[in-house]
């Protein structure tokens, strides 16, 4: 199953642990004027990450400008126009603070603000993207992260959402690693219980789907497997008490592993099915979309039994130390959701019918933008097969 050979790249220094945040203005940075770019809530002011950050890169003697306006999926239209800040401004390179959106629009904007176009989706690919090589090197990045969940503060390419087209995809270039990351789980503390569930199964998702890839290796098995039993022991715990710094600390500990099962091999198509989803409906967070599918996901590869011996070594790995049979794994996978207070969540309350109809829909467009990580799947699939695992998912 997985092979023998491997490809390690992740050139990010990775500064983590509780307090590191005071260390960042003792970091050589790439520039001398940055742009920031922070979420449209109000939670990086009101918690005092961001004037905590302005202050860190004062002492480092670099300016700073901020942009604020990066919402929970993060468009092409919003990516496009802090691009066009980055160029107004002047700045040499950009600093993101926030979660997984604000990370993945950040790295975006720092690709797309040196080129001569005004249209991100030249470089996209997808169904209408251009696909066009940059013309012109990436602004360098850092990443801040303030949640555990998408990995994005170690990869080269952020998901971005083209409203117009239905597209939710994967935008980046082989050198979009962050300079520096700095990994705090003291800014993750206040991340509310709900969300701190949605973005922990996020993070367990990428090292799951990572671990049953044809791409994986042992470079990979070794984080992904480091990240499942972290989640699997101290998510439930993060989510009961977000002051657990104990906890925190794993959780972001994981998040940081499975960006790293990105790197070294690929996610299958589980997250091409969720990114349809969202693209229809962008107010589902992306851990709830994807907890809402995994159950009959995951079954309907232990169906086929292409990797059992994986399986019964994820259900040990999530805590069931006696699993014995690849069925184990959705036993300790539901226990895992309902510790975490996310086994009753529904399709139809953001907005799904559940007709056969709509799963094809969802099924061809996940296929047509994401295409590539279904090629990094266990077996081969048609669209039926995906539409039923949307159908038996519904509720």
């Amino acid at each position: 199953m997985a092979q023998s050979t491997f490809n390690a790249y992740a050139p990010t220094r990775v500064l983590f642990g509780p307090g590191q945040l005071s260390h960042l203005h003792e970091q050589q940075l790439p520039g001398k004027k940055a742009m920031v770019v922070i979420s449209n809530g109000r939670s990086t002011r009101a918690n005092g990450y961001l004037d905590r950050t302005l202050a860190e890169l004062e002492a480092a003697g670099v300016d700073a400008v901020v942009f604020d306006k990066v919402g929970a999926n993060p468009t092409k239209q919003v990516t496009e126009q802090g691009a066009f800040f980055a160029r107004e401004q002047g700045v040499d390179f950009v600093v993101a603070l926030g979660g997984g959106s604000v990370m993945d629009a950040a790295k975006v904007m720092a690709m797309f603000a040196p080129q001569p176009s005004d249209d991100l989706w030249d470089y996209a690919g997808g169904t209408t993207g251009k696909g066009l090589p940059l013309v012109k090197s990436e602004l360098p990045w850092v990443a801040i992260t303030t949640t555990a969940g998408t990995g994005s503060e170690v990869d080269a390419a952020g998901v971005i959402s083209n409203v117009e087209t239905h597209e939710k995809i994967g935008v980046g270039s082989a050198s979009l690693f962050a300079t520096l990351a700095i990994v705090d789980p003291e800014l993750m503390v206040s991340v509310p219980p709900t969300f701190t569930a949605y973005q922990g199964f996020d993070a367990l998702f990428h090292s799951l789907e990572g671990h049953i890839s044809n791409a994986t290796n042992p470079m990979a098995d070794m984080v992904q497997m480091a990240a499942i039993e972290s989640i699997g022991r101290w998510l439930p715990v993060a989510v009961k008490d977000g002051s657990d710094l104990e906890a925190r600390t794993a959780v972001a500990f994981a998040n940081t592993m499975s960006g790293y099962s990105m790197d070294f091999s690929a996610c299958t198509s589980e997250h091409s099915m969720e990114h349809a989803m969202s693209a229809y409906h962008p107010e589902l967070p992306h851990g709830a979309g994807l907890t809402m599918i995994s159950l009959e996901y995951f079954g309907f590869w232990i169906g086929r039994h292409v990797c059992d011996e994986r399986f019964v070594e994820m259900a040990r790995a999530l805590g069931k130390a006696d699993a014995q049979r690849p069925e184990d794994f959705l036993e300790a996978l539901r226990a895992l959701q309902e510790a975490c207070g996310v086994a009753d969540l529904k399709m139809s309350d953001y907005g799904f019918t559940g007709t056969h109809e709509e799963a094809l829909e969802l099924a061809r467009c996940a296929r047509a933008t994401m295409g590539g990580l279904f090629m990094c799947d266990p077996g081969e699939t048609t669209d039926e097969d995906i539409a039923g695992i949307y159908e038996r998912s519904f509720r």
